[in-house]
């Protein structure tokens, strides 16, 4: 059965287009290297980053294989995953990404996370704004999505600065280690 509407996005963009790099001011999003694999394990042993992300590394080697799937998510046109790292340097401060890409509909969900170190800088906000205004502006996306625990009030403070609007509560939507979580739903649409 044919379909009423055309998709919003083509995927040929990511499977024939290099991934970008984004420079804002002392932040770089860049494509993820393997050499980064040494930062992300030592940034995945923060209690926060596993409490918000329900996951833990246990080697290095365990973490170049995540970067292979996140290098590979781009060309598959599902995910696209940016190291966020600070322009001079090029130390890691956090990971961007547009998770569950869905095409068809020009929707995708804008996640993150960022080091110990950075925190209290803006980075997550900088990033994840970044990454939203180039899917809505620059590549046609209809809407992106931003999901978070009702227990983390720091990222619905970066929804709502980011202009992210509440939409909901799904309830016992999102399992972390310490059980299930109720799951803030925040949303941009193209134009707001």
């Amino acid at each position: 059965m044919p379909p009423t509407t055309p998709d919003l996005l083509d995927a040929e963009y990511f499977t024939v287009t290099a991934q970008p790099t984004f420079v804002v001011d002392d932040l770089t999003l860049r494509p993820w290297s393997p050499d980064d694999a040494p930062a992300v394990f030592e940034a995945f042993q923060d209690s926060g980053i596993q409490r918000w992300h329900a996951r833990s590394a246990v080697s290095v080697v365990e973490v170049r294989g995540w970067l292979e799937v996140w290098a590979k998510a781009w060309s598959e046109a599902t995910h696209a995953n940016w190291a966020v790292v600070d322009t001079g340097t090029d130390a890691l401060l956090g990971r961007a990404s547009l998770r569950d890409i869905r095409l068809p509909h020009g929707q995708a969900e804008v996640a993150y996370w960022t080091v110990p170190a950075a925190r209290g800088r803006g980075v997550a906000p900088r990033a994840a704004a970044t990454l939203t205004d180039w899917a809505l502006n620059a590549r046609g996306f209809h809407r992106i999505e931003l999901a978070h625990s009702v227990r983390n009030t720091q990222s619905c403070r970066v929804a709502r600065k980011l202009g992210f609007a509440l939409e909901g509560t799904r309830r016992s939507a999102g399992l972390h280690a310490d059980g299930w979580h109720d799951m803030h739903l925040h949303a941009r649409i193209r134009g707001d």
